[in-house]
């Protein structure tokens, strides 16, 4: 497991400049948003984001998950990671659970890893995780949130 440095998320004027532009496009016409293709939730002021998997060579793949929380939040979360098969049949490839990743009063986000080994099917692997959380605010734990799916990573030679 590795936790990448934290980085402070936007400045609230910049969040406010981005909801007045799409107001403004709302009123002139149509807008198009790029909007990431990770699934993503929002619960109690943080947001979770299962990103789609990454090779790390030598039949390594990296699943990452971003979190992202304002102010005094404690948080846990929890991953399933998944080799995806022709017929339907999944291969669980493992778990982990994060606790109590702490963010103080400021706006925090960090981004949390593991690596599993994929097995080599004719030089390409088709993998994704899944990633569910919640989160402590004041002495209260909200429930689990459902599981979200990241999108499927192909890893291996493109040969």
């Amino acid at each position: 497991m590795s936790i990448t440095t934290p980085t402070k998320s936007r400045a609230f004027g910049t969040r406010v400049a981005l909801i007045s532009a799409v107001s403004l496009g709302l009123i002139g016409g149509p807008v198009a948003l790029a909007v990431p293709a990770d699934a993503s939730t929002s619960l109690r002021g943080c947001t979770v984001n299962p990103l789609k998997p990454t090779d790390a060579g030598k039949n390594l793949a990296e699943f990452k998950i971003r979190i992202d929380c304002n102010g005094n939040k404690t948080v846990d979360v929890r991953q399933k990671r998944f080799e995806k098969d022709r017929h339907g049949r999944d291969d669980k490839l493992g778990n982990f659970e994060w606790k109590k990743l702490e963010f103080d009063k400021h706006d925090g986000r960090v981004t949390v890893s593991t690596r599993d080994s994929v097995h080599r099917d004719k030089g390409r692997d088709r993998v994704y995780q899944e990633v569910s959380f919640r989160v402590k605010s004041g002495n209260n734990w909200s429930d689990w949130t459902k599981w979200e799916r990241s999108d499927v990573a192909v890893i291996g030679d493109r040969h």
